[in-house]
């Protein structure tokens, strides 16, 4: 098996062409990519449900807008949680990813982490792919591989992050930020 060059910490944006759904203009932050697979969470799907009526130990902890997101269509019954942690060594109960951002241990005392917390944000479910899959749809142009930024973690617009994740890209891919919701109207 060829080597997997890990795209870890990276987001996936979702092309225009990207006919599935559950991703129509999503985008995805990667935490863990290797030969074995994929695992991410949308970063652009607020669900009407808060972060208390949920995990009501953690709500004061999480960003604006306060709710929980969909992370992605697998085990939506599970909560993952993703934080920002400014400085360079994280508190007991969170693993780094890429950069500042990392992963929380919700099953951890919110008292333990809240000090160092600079975001938070909640995602039922998350995004999975097996061996191969995704650098297959990388393949057929389903994504675009971009660097992350902390502050994508905690957008307080995520309605608009597909937008603005593009908007700050160099050349032409850019312009896919001005592509129209529905072309069939152009």
């Amino acid at each position: 098996m060829t080597e997997v060059s890990s795209l870890t910490g990276r987001l996936l944006v979702a092309t225009p062409a990207l006919a599935d759904p559950n991703f129509d203009r999503a985008v995805v932050l990667l935490l863990d990519h290797d030969d074995e697979g994929s695992l991410g969470v949308v970063l652009n799907r607020p669900m009407p449900v808060t972060v208390g009526d949920v995990l009501a130990p953690w709500a004061d902890l999480a960003g604006e807008p306060g709710v929980v997101f969909q992370g992605g269509p697998v085990s939506l019954d599970a909560a993952l949680g993703v934080a920002v942690i400014p400085g360079d060594e994280g508190p007991l109960g969170w693993r780094r990813v890429h950069g500042a951002i990392g992963v929380v241990d919700l099953e951890a005392p919110p008292e333990l982490l809240g000090p160092a917390l600079g975001s938070l944000r909640i995602f039922a479910g998350y995004a999975g792919w097996g061996p191969g899959q995704l650098e297959t749809e990388l393949g057929d142009g389903a994504w675009y591989v971009v660097e992350s930024e902390p502050g994508d973690v905690s957008s307080p617009t995520p309605e608009t992050l597909w937008r603005q994740v593009l908007r700050r890209q160099r050349g032409e891919l850019a312009m896919v930020a001005t592509y129209p919701d529905d072309p069939s109207l152009n």
